[in-house]
C-alpha cells in the first residue's frame, strides 16, 4: 500500500517541478492579465468574482516579481494539492488503489493539465472545492457525534466562494447528502453545519459590504452570465456545442467514461451512501449548466469541479468493470494514453509550429495565449509614429477589457497620466461592464480649483485632464471601427491602418488602429 502513495508522490513531484519550470515560459492569458490589474488594485471584491484570486496574484508577485512566473507561481501548486485531495478523499471513501488511479486519472485530463500551469479562477475553486468535500466526508464519519471537521468544510467552501461563486453550490449537495441518507440525517439537529454555514457568512463579508456599496452588482452579472434576465427559450444546437466542449477540454474517451460512470451512479444514486455522497457532488452543477446550455452553451470550466470529483466514482466504477472483463483494459489504458497525449499536445502547441507543424493558431484553442508580445510591440510602434507625426502624445484604448488588459501586461513601455489608471482603457461607458468600470479612466474628472474651472460653466465641479487629447484605438477585430461612445466623444476619428501579427510564420491575429482626434467629454 504504501508503494502506490510513493509512486503517487515521485509522480505528483516530477509534474510539479516540471509544471514550475514551464509556467513562466509562456505568455499571459488575457485574462490572467485581466485579474494582475486586479491584484494591483486591491479591494475588498471585484464586479464578477469575489477578491481570492487577486490576493494569490498579489502575494506570488510580491514574493517573484511582475512576471509569468509570478503571476502563475500558486498554479502548480494548486494541481499538486488537487491531486492529493483526490487520493485523499479517494482512499477514505474506498481504498488506496481507487485513490491512485483517480488522481492519476485527474492528471490525464487536458483542463486539468491546462489549470495547473494558468492562474485564473479555477486552480483555486477545484482546490478548495475538494478541500471542503473532503472535510465533509470526515465530518460525517464521525456520525452521530458533531466533528471539528464542520468548521474547515464551511472555511473551505467560504475561501472557495472568495474565488468562484460556484462554490457555494456545494452546500446544495451537502442539503441533498443529508436529507436522503438516513444515517446522517441527525446531523441536522447537530450544531456542525450551521457552524459550517456561519463560518462561510463570515468569509463572504467583505464581497456583500463591497455589492451592498455597488448595487449588487455581481448578482446582476451573474443573472446575466447564466441568461437568468431574459426570456428563457431553447436553442438545440446549443447543448451540443456544451457537450462538443466537454469531449474536446476532458478529452473523448475519458469524458466518455465519465458520463457512463455518471449514469451508473445516477441508476444506483440510493443504492449505498458513498454513491449517493460522490454523485450529489457531481450531478447537480453538471444538470444545472446543462439546462442553461439549452439557452446558452456557456464554458466547459464551469463544470470542473464537478467531474473532478466525479473521477472519484468513476475510477472506482470503471476499477470494477475491469475486474470483470478484462478485455476492456487495452480501451482504458487507450482513454488515459489519449488525454495525456492531447494535454502534451495542447501545451506543447507552440513547439509544435517551431517544428514546422503548420497548425493555425484560430484552430488552436490556446492560440489566444500566443503573440501578446508581438502585438504589444505593434501598438508601441503605431503610437510612436503617429505621436512623432502629429506632434502631441496619444493615449491607448482598445475595443475589450481582455486586449486591454494584454496589452497593458506586454507594451514596451507603460505611460500613465495618473496613479491607479491602467495602461490602455476600454470605450467609456454609462453601463457597468466589467472591472475597469470601477477605475480611473478617460472620462474621470478630477477635482479642481476654483482657478480652474471654466467660469462660463457653472456646473462644473472638475476638470478632465484628457480634454482636447487624441486617443489611438485598437481593435482585434479586422472588420472592426470605433465603439459609438468614441465616436461621439471626439472630433473626428481616421483608420490608420491594420497589422498582421504573426509568429512562426502564421497569422495569430490583426490589429486595427484608429486615430481618434480631440476628446469632449459626454454629457451624462
Amino acid at each position: 500500500m504504501k508503494n502506490r502513495l510513493h509512486i503517487l508522490l515521485i509522480l505528483l513531484g516530477v509534474l510539479t517541478l516540471l509544471r514550475l519550470l514551464l509556467c513562466g515560459s509562456f505568455e499571459l492569458s488575457p485574462d490572467e492579465a485581466y485579474y494582475y490589474l486586479w491584484s494591483q488594485r486591491p479591494d475588498l471584491s471585484y464586479y464578477s468574482k469575489g477578491p481570492g484570486v487577486a490576493m494569490a496574484i498579489l502575494a506570488s508577485t510580491t514574493l517573484f516579481g511582475a512576471t509569468e512566473f509570478g503571476v502563475r507561481f500558486f498554479s502548480p501548486l494548486l494541481g499538486f494539492g488537487t491531486s492529493l485531495l483526490v487520493f485523499a478523499l479517494a482512499r477514505r471513501i474506498y481504498d488506496e488503489r481507487v485513490g491512485f488511479w483517480a488522481a492519476v486519472l485527474a492528471q490525464c485530463l487536458p483542463i486539468f493539465n491546462v489549470g495547473s500551469l494558468l492562474m485564473t479562477i479555477d486552480p483555486l475553486s477545484i482546490f478548495f472545492w475538494l478541500l471542503a468535500v473532503w472535510a465533509f466526508w470526515r465530518a460525517l464519519e464521525k456520525t452521530p457525534a458533531y466533528s471539528h471537521w464542520w468548521l474547515l468544510t464551511g472555511l473551505a467552501i467560504g475561501l472557495g466562494a472568495l474565488c468562484k461563486y460556484t462554490n457555494l453550490a456545494l452546500y446544495l449537495s451537502i442539503a441533498l447528502i443529508l436529507a436522503l441518507v438516513p444515517a446522517w440525517r441527525r446531523q441536522w439537529r447537530r450544531p456542525g453545519l450551521y457552524l459550517a454555514l456561519l463560518i462561510t457568512l463570515v468569509c463572504l463579508i467583505p464581497p456583500l459590504l463591497w455589492n451592498q456599496r455597488h448595487q449588487w452588482i455581481t448578482l446582476i452579472h451573474l443573472s446575466e452570465r447564466g441568461g437568468l434576465e431574459s426570456k428563457f427559450s431553447i436553442r438545440l444546437e446549443q447543448p451540443f456545442v456544451f457537450l462538443g466542449a466537454h469531449f474536446g477540454v476532458y478529452s473523448p474517451l475519458l469524458f466518455l467514461a465519465l458520463l457512463l460512470s455518471l449514469g451508473v451512479g445516477l441508476w444506483h444514486f440510493r443504492d449505498h451512501r458513498k454513491t449517493t455522497f460522490l454523485i450529489s457532488f457531481a450531478a447537480p452543477l453538471i444538470f444545472l449548466y446543462f439546462f442553461l446550455s439549452l439557452k446558452n452553451a456557456g464554458e466547459a470550466n464551469w463544470t470542473a469541479p464537478a467531474i473532478v470529483t466525479l473521477t472519484i466514482f468513476a475510477t472506482r466504477d470503471w476499477l470494477r468493470r475491469l475486474e470483470r472483463r478484462p478485455r476492456f483494459r487495452p480501451w482504458a489504458l487507450a482513454a488515459l494514453v489519449l488525454g495525456a497525449t492531447l494535454s502534451i499536445i495542447l501545451l506543447g502547441s507552440e513547439s509544435l509550429r517551431r517544428l514546422g507543424v503548420p497548425w493555425s493558431y484560430q484552430r488552436d484553442p490556446g492560440g489566444r495565449l500566443q503573440g501578446w508580445t508581438e502585438s504589444g510591440q505593434a501598438v508601441a510602434e503605431v503610437r510612436r509614429e503617429l505621436e512623432k507625426k502629429t506632434g502631441s502624445p496619444l493615449f491607448l484604448i482598445a475595443n475589450k477589457y481582455q486586449t486591454a488588459a494584454a496589452l497593458a501586461w506586454y507594451l514596451p513601455e507603460k505611460p500613465v497620466l495618473r496613479p491607479g489608471d491602467p495602461p490602455v482603457y476600454i470605450p467609456e461607458s454609462q453601463m457597468i461592464q466589467n472591472q475597469y468600470s470601477f477605475w480611473p479612466s478617460y472620462d474621470t474628472f478630477d477635482e479642481a480649483t476654483p482657478e480652474q474651472l471654466d467660469p462660463f460653466n457653472t456646473e462644473a465641479t472638475g476638470i478632465n485632464r484628457f480634454a482636447g487629447r487624441n486617443a489611438l484605438y485598437i481593435t482585434d477585430r479586422p472588420e472592426g471601427k470605433p465603439a459609438d461612445a468614441l465616436l461621439r466623444g471626439f472630433e473626428r476619428w481616421e483608420l490608420v491602418g491594420d497589422r498582421e501579427i504573426r509568429k512562426n510564420g502564421l497569422l495569430v491575429r490583426t490589429l486595427r488602429f484608429f486615430i481618434c482626434t480631440n476628446y469632449q467629454t459626454l454629457p451624462l
